[in-house]
């Protein structure tokens, strides 16, 4: 059994990793501030004598005993991480080295949870881990893009400099039971639209794409790469490589749901990405691990939590 940190452990990621970990009879240490983290994600992990939830803030140093650390901890929607972006920064940088520096003084490895984010809007397609990104760093999204590339940048320094155990993965567009109802993520707002029979609001002319992975295949994929000999550092992009536009995500979640909704259209927000499809081939060759779940199958489990959203997700 090891004890496991998990920050960001009441998140829409971090619940899933937290369930992950028990199931594989580890002891986990949930840490959260509940910023964009809630209660009733974790609910019945309360219930597991090997879990245990602190209220915490990663920017601020934390002084555990723990043998694995998974940094999950920092607002991933547009709505949550431009509320406060200076926060935003701050809890990918500073507690990035706040982390690395418990992983250090405890010399055990430790997980970045890194984003597709640092891409930018690319230049190239699909995206390789070589490619250096196109992205604004003095735009609206730059708290997250520039700080997730800062925490990046300290979870190497930290290996060549420390030898520390670094894995760093790059997570592309998740989705899945757990997600908030108000994060301004496309899927939750398409399903929660529809639901209501409310327009299906598509910004821009709705030809961009995202690649759209459920929870638990990446939740696989982020627990195999912490699996994974010392050698392997990443970055390594989880995410499923099949491309949807949103025009043909609004429709299909239309379809699943009965809807009566019609499409309106607004402008794109400034910086946001017109495609956006990871290349996985590291991932199927050193992890062995692609995604499992077609996407028509993963909408209706996620309708079906935004429809009863109070009943335990089990994963």
């Amino acid at each position: 059994m090891k004890r496991i940190l998990v920050t960001g452990g009441a998140g829409f990621l971090g619940s899933h990793l937290c369930r992950k970990l028990l199931k594989e009879g580890n002891e986990v240490l949930c840490v959260d501030n509940f910023f964009t983290g809630r209660r009733q994600n974790i609910h019945e992990l309360l219930d597991y004598k090997n879990f245990e939830l602190l209220r915490h803030d990663i920017t601020l140093p934390l002084f555990v005993e723990v043998d694995e650390i998974y940094n999950l901890a920092c607002p991933a929607s547009p709505v949550h991480y431009q509320f406060d972006p200076v926060q935003t920064t701050k809890t990918s940088v500073i507690g990035a080295v706040n982390m690395l520096g418990l992983a250090r003084r405890l010399k055990i490895k430790i997980l970045q949870a890194s984003t597709s984010e640092v891409y930018g809007d690319p230049a190239i397609h699909p995206q390789l881990e070589e490619y250096w990104g196109n992205v604004n760093p003095i735009g609206p999204r730059a708290c997250y893009d520039e700080g997730k590339r800062c925490a990046e940048t300290l979870f190497f320094d930290y290996h060549r400099q420390h030898r520390l155990e670094i894995k760093v993965a790059r997570i592309f567009n998740t989705y899945g039971p757990n997600m908030q109802p108000n994060d301004g993520r496309v899927v939750s707002n398409f399903i929660l639209q529809a639901l209501e029979n409310r327009p299906i609001t598509i910004y821009g002319d709705g030809s961009q794409t995202r690649s759209f992975c459920y929870v638990d295949d990446l939740i696989d994929g982020l627990y195999k790469l912490m699996q994974s000999d010392k050698d392997i550092t990443g970055p390594i992009n989880i995410g499923n490589p099949v491309e949807t536009t949103m025009i043909e995500l609004a429709q299909l979640i239309i379809q699943q749901t009965g809807s009566k909704s019609e499409l309106i259209y607004k402008t794109l927000p400034q910086d946001d990405p017109k495609k956006r499809q990871p290349d996985i081939r590291k991932a199927i060759e050193i992890l062995d691990w692609k995604p499992k779940v077609e996407l028509l199958k993963g909408l209706t489990d996620t309708i079906h939590y935004f429809q009863n959203p109070t009943l335990k997700i089990q994963s």
